[in-house]
């Protein structure tokens, strides 16, 4: 088997694994209610400025981060939002172990 068989097997294998199918379906839930989505992508929205700033050795000052905070105690409020956000997690989390397992494999040639 060649490395690009191997790749492709990996990838639908995460397409049928329980992490990626209770996140899809938790995503297609969130967009198709309307004010459910615009208040987690105005949410996203201040997280990734966060981040950015967080990233470019700034901070992002006392008020952002209070409004973050405020914005997510209420979303988690909401069942559907709390169920996405801990399936984003879930779903980030084995990405990211496969990411590291490769990245360990080769990391005597980066």
């Amino acid at each position: 088997m060649n490395i690009y068989d191997t790749a492709n097997k990996l990838a639908s294998e995460i397409k049928t694994s329980e992490e990626y199918k209770q996140y899809k379906k938790a995503k297609e839930n969130i967009n198709n209610n309307l004010e459910l989505k615009q208040k987690i992508d105005e949410f996203e929205k201040l997280r990734y400025e966060v981040q950015v700033l967080a990233l470019q050795g700034k901070e992002a000052g006392e008020e952002k981060n209070k409004k973050l905070q405020e914005m997510y105690t209420i979303l988690i409020e909401k069942k559907e939002i709390k169920e996405y956000f801990d399936l984003e997690v879930k779903f980030n989390v084995m990405i990211a172990d496969i990411n590291k397992i490769i990245a360990e494999a080769v990391q005597d040639v980066l």
